[in-house]
């Protein structure tokens, strides 16, 4: 039976093994939820969206600001870095050291938050954009650092701040070296709020746990693109935790945004025009407000002189 072994099961297994002359050649066909194949030129020209279910399928953050700033053209904000990488030295089946050594080199990026300034519509905007491709988008050190640099530079520019999530949530190999960004992004928010800056959150699939609980759940206007999950725990947990049946559809975004927790749910390739609308009435609304103030006060100067040239001097 030596030939069973020695020719046939290597040629039976020859058959589901990919050719050796096709390893690093780009793959030209995608495959989606709805289980159809997709030319994945077509897909890219789709704006990464299935043309046959309308699937929003994950992109990263490079892509994320093709799409969003005119011409495509932006430019990425340098973010400061952690001396320690790894404060923990943490490990489980793989260092964590080398993880972030494989998504650095997945991604091109250093953490999973890139910062990027251009124009949408002319008007100069700052956005934040998280890849999930980085240990799933996990809310780090790093990535902590580069959101409040964005909002920063939002500040100091006096630019509306766009984010989009994608997320699973805290980065638990850094224990409570993560779990502290939760509370610094949100002081971070809140600093760009009393600077009357808009600030507008995008939730894509999936937006969750530590980063729906913080900077994501903060919006002015609280937007998410179509089957977005949305949570903080998963549903399973909440079923066995609550000990109930869930809604169907729970935790999508189309179910959220019928219960109250979204303002919109909007399709991709409409979140350009949708967000530069908003953003120019709120933009519009501010400086209507200081001309308000403004005849207010020459108001004020006509019925009382007095009073204006004392507060003047």
């Amino acid at each position: 039976m030596n030939w069973i072994r020695n020719f046939l099961k290597p040629k039976i297994k020859s058959l589901f093994r990919k050719k050796s002359s096709m390893k690093g050649a780009p793959e030209l066909w995608s495959t989606c939820e709805c289980k159809q194949l997709i030319y994945r030129e077509d897909l890219f020209k789709n704006l990464s969206v299935c043309p046959n279910c309308g699937s929003h399928h994950k992109i990263d953050a490079r892509s994320r600001f093709s799409i969003f700033f005119d011409h495509s053209q932006f430019e990425i904000l340098p973010t400061p870095l952690s001396r320690l990488d790894d404060p923990l030295n943490f490990q489980a089946k793989k260092k964590y050291s080398d993880q972030l050594k494989d998504a650095r080199r997945k991604t091109n990026q250093s953490d999973s938050i890139l910062v990027a300034y251009g124009k949408l519509n002319g008007m100069e905007v700052t956005c934040a954009a998280m890849s999930f491709d980085f240990i799933g988008g996990s809310l780090s050190q790093n990535s902590g650092e580069a959101f409040i640099a964005g909002i920063s530079r939002a500040i100091e520019f006096k630019t509306p701040f766009v984010v989009f999530t994608a997320s699973g949530g805290a980065r638990m190999q850094e224990n409570l070296m993560s779990l502290v960004q939760m509370s610094r992004t949100v002081l971070a928010v809140n600093e760009l709020k009393k600077a009357n800056l808009p600030y507008f959150v995008v939730m894509t699939n999936p937006t969750a746990g530590g980063v729906t609980a913080s900077f994501a759940g903060l919006g002015d206007i609280a937007i998410a693109e179509p089957g977005a999950t949305v949570a903080f725990a998963g549903a399973r947990v909440i079923k066995d935790t609550v000990k109930e049946e869930l809604p169907p559809n729970f935790q999508l975004s189309s179910w959220i945004l019928e219960h109250g927790g979204l303002d919109m749910v909007v399709e991709r390739k409409y979140l350009r025009g949708t967000i530069s609308t908003l953003l120019q009435i709120l933009l519009k609304k501010k400086e209507s407000q200081v001309i308000s103030e403004t005849e207010t006060d020459d108001v004020e100067s006509q019925i009382n002189p007095k009073t204006s040239k004392s507060q003047s001097a």
